[in-house]
């Protein structure tokens, strides 16, 4: 192919390139999800945490703190900022403990308060009651409440709103100052947002903050007051902005270093660009046919598939080593496809046993890689040979040096005994090292800052948030029976409140009362004639006008004659947001929780709610036993993968010592890289599983293309310079990630650059072929 028509194809592959990442970009849907990464539940603690990932009361909470400024300021910029954000489509609610009033109560609903309200259940509203309400009104009249007392009075005079409004709050609310929450120093004033984004959703927690920073800048502008937010979603969002940033210098660095390496492997400026074609067009093919079959591609997936698919890197690498003098580009790819192709068909058939683990995000991953490293495995047979020289630059089988490095090689002996001894050792040690093998605790994985987790829980104290990891869950037949059972709760929380056993509780029966108490509060209310006669005779030594509660007779009658409010009612309400989370609905009935704020005796709480027919979940211990669950279909997949490979390379090579050259390597690393971490006390997680799938895949990859090299001595060579620049590069990314502050990428670099540099020794120990034996 001459070179004007090598550029054409060059270009067109190119193009074609950006115009499938410019439509996967407008129309990939991406989820965060953890869900899709999770196993089916088992248990009723399991299937709530799978629920409360990312839509439970406590995991949408943005903690808020403003400080900085005198307490009188704070609190104008609190209310300032309470009401900027009200009207946003990203917030559910908003509380600063200023929200008294009528306001706090949707006019549709303000007639049902007598419905609600729990203030006339020991003693009814008769008579006496009004009389003497209205006597308290005329003293509040003449204090400094008056202004918040008059406007309520011609509909409630029995200030049920305000009842209703303080019963709303926090169990736990913090002291008011200026008519907001404040800390217990009263230096910082304190709200609550709930965004309207799960919390699983990074976009939706990073544009919800952005919003409230913006608002803060106005209004907060010259007085040096600043603003902290905490909560899992802001801590998603520090996750993610700092995953980003270490991801960005790690790739400009890696870049950078790669471009130098392929041109001083290869003495080309071609190579690096030429080599990144199979690889992008592996990510983009992978990317493409999961959105294909599926209705959204995980983060995760995208993540874990452009780790896995990195060994196709490799690929154009061994194509522009194999090059030599007299055999063109198209014949060298030709010889080499039978060994890459074994490699390919080996860890795609491997990756087939995703889809029997049950786990959605897992299929996705076993799609992503199997059609990316085809698809680059074919992009080097078929595209790739067209665009190089014909006549390479230089042999790498002409190498002075490299030929003296593989004659110190084959004097190397093939130590048998040492090998089963070093593989006895490893797994010894993987056996009987001191602590837990498997890390189970997802928190620990996170790379959220110690001090920024001890403010979130002061805060969460300060504010009397829920605690995200205890919940009483209560499983009825449907909603009224839920309720029911959270109101027969009640007396026993407020006695384990009573206790210390728990610092207080929200109850979805705080927001709505089933509609048997309602009714029996509607039967207890006097009739319309009965209230004005009632009316009458109280207002008859006030000195109240008679005719000014016209509408508290309103709403008392329309509470008499209403129907009883169900959760459907209070939709797009303040009520619904704290209803919502509180009442889970489902096909098999409903769910009530309480959530639990000071917990202080798990044990004394699980046996007192066990005993009425409610149970103490730990959501920690669920996630535990659902990242055990998780692990235990990732190992029988990966088991079943070994199988499936091994037969594989059987098939293909037919050989027994052939097929055992080429496997040992890659098993001998594996163990010996389990033995390293564990020998080091590094709890294994997810992420090390991943980095040792990838190591396997680079480990077959060397250890083939050694097997395949034969006794043909210039073979040998183009191999080795092959299998150094790969094992380089590869090196060179992952040993980079074990730079990171995030756990997740400092996991998979140090189990990677292990397992590279013991498959490279290993795969040169006992893959390469006996001297005599002919390829």
């Amino acid at each position: 192919m001459n070179p004007r028509a090598r550029l054409a194809l060059a270009l067109a592959w190119l193009g074609v390139l950006l115009l499938a990442g410019a439509w996967l970009g407008r129309h990939l849907s991406l989820s965060g999800d953890l869900r899709a990464f999770m196993p089916a539940a088992s248990t009723p603690a399991q299937a709530l945490l799978l629920d409360e990932l990312g839509e439970g009361p406590g995991s949408r909470l943005l903690l808020l703190a403003i400080e900085g400024a005198d307490p009188a300021t704070l609190a104008r910029q609190s209310q300032a900022l309470r009401a900027s954000l009200a009207s946003s489509p990203r917030f559910a609610m908003l509380a600063n403990g200023g929200d008294t009033g009528l306001d706090a109560i949707p006019a549709r609903l303000r007639p049902y308060r007598y419905l609600l309200s729990d203030r006339f259940d020991a003693a009814p509203l008769d008579e006496a009651t009004l009389r003497r309400q209205l006597q308290q009104r005329v003293q509040d009249l003449g204090s400094p409440a008056a202004a918040l007392i008059e406007p309520l009075l011609p509909a409630d005079p029995t200030l049920e709103t305000l009842h209703l409004a303080e019963a709303w709050q926090p169990s736990q609310a913090p002291q008011r100052q200026y008519g907001v929450w404040f800390d217990r120093s009263g230096r910082r004033a304190l709200l609550l947002a709930e965004t309207v984004a799960a919390g699983f959703d990074p976009d939706g927690q990073a544009a919800a903050l952005a919003e409230i920073d913006a608002a803060f800048s106005g209004i907060a502008a010259g007085t040096g007051a600043r603003i902290e937010a905490t909560g899992p979603g802001a801590f998603s969002v520090e996750v993610g902005g700092r995953t980003r940033r270490e991801a960005g210098w790690i790739g400009t660095i890696d870049s950078i270093a790669l471009v130098l390496l392929l041109w001083t492997a290869y003495r080309s400026w071609k190579a690096p660009l030429l080599g990144a074609l199979p690889l992008a067009s592996a990510g983009l093919a992978g990317l493409g046919a999961v959105a294909a079959v599926s209705d959204g591609v995980h983060g995760i997936t995208v993540a874990f598939g452009f780790t896995l698919i990195g060994v196709a890197q490799d690929y154009p690498i061994h194509l522009f080593s194999h090059q030599r003098k007299g055999r063109t580009p198209l014949a060298s790819a030709r010889a080499l496809w039978p060994t890459l192709a074994t490699g390919v068909a080996s860890t795609c058939i491997a990756y087939l046993t995703f889809f029997v683990s049950g786990v959605e995000g897992l299929r996705q991953l076993a799609v992503f890689t199997i059609v990316g490293l085809a698809t680059a495995a074919l992009a080097t047979r078929l595209l790739l040979p067209h665009l190089l020289d014909p006549e390479p630059v230089h042999d790498a089988a002409a190498s002075p040096r490299l030929a003296r490095w593989w004659t110190r090689i084959e004097r190397l002996p093939r130590p048998r005994a040492a090998l089963w001894a070093l593989a006895f050792a490893c797994a010894a040690v993987i056996a009987f090292a001191p602590g837990a093998t498997w890390e189970n605790d997802l928190a620990k994985l996170a790379p959220v800052p110690a001090d920024a987790l001890a403010r979130d829980a002061r805060l969460r104290q300060e504010l009397g948030a829920p605690d995200v990891r205890y919940l009483v869950a209560l499983q009825a037949s449907g909603t009224e029976a839920a309720l029911q059972g959270a109101e027969r709760l009640g007396p026993l929380l407020d006695a384990l409140v009573a206790s210390g056993a728990i610092a207080g509780y929200d109850s979805p029966a705080r927001y709505l009362p089933s509609a048997a108490t309602q009714r029996a509060r509607q039967a207890r209310l006097p009739g319309p004639a009965a209230m004005r006669t009632m009316l009458d005779t109280a207002l008859a030594d006030s000195p109240f006008v008679a005719d000014a509660f016209e509408p508290f007779l309103a709403d008392v009658a329309a509470a008499k004659r209403a129907a009883p409010l169900h959760p459907a009612d209070l939709a797009g309400t303040p009520l619904a947001s704290g209803l919502d989370g509180l009442l889970l609905q489902n096909d098999d009935g409903a769910t009530a929780l309480v959530a639990l704020s000071g917990l202080r005796d798990p044990a004394a709480v699980a046996l007192s709610v066990q005993a009425n027919g409610a149970r103490l979940l730990d959501l920690k211990q669920a996630s535990e036993s659902l990242v055990q669950a998780y692990r235990e279909r990732v190992l029988l997949a990966l088991a079943l993968a070994s199988v499936l490979l091994a037969l594989t390379v059987w098939v293909a090579l037919r050989e027994p010592r052939r097929v055992l050259r080429v496997l040992a390597p890659m098993a001998l690393a594996t163990l010996l890289i389990l033995a390293l971490l564990r020998g080091f006390g590094v709890e294994l997680n997810l992420f090390h599983l991943v980095a040792l799938i990838l190591a396997a895949g680079l480990g077959l990859d060397y250890a083939l293309f050694f097997e395949h090299a034969g006794d043909d001595r210039a073979e040998q060579l183009r191999t080795l310079h092959a299998v150094i620049v790969c094992s380089l590069t590869t090196l060179l990314v992952f040993a980079l990630l074990e730079l990171s502050s995030i756990p997740v990428l400092r996991a998979i670099g140090s189990t990677v650059a292990i397992g590279v540099a013991a498959n490279f020794v290993l795969a040169l120990l006992i893959a390469r072929a006996p001297v005599g034996r002919t390829a």
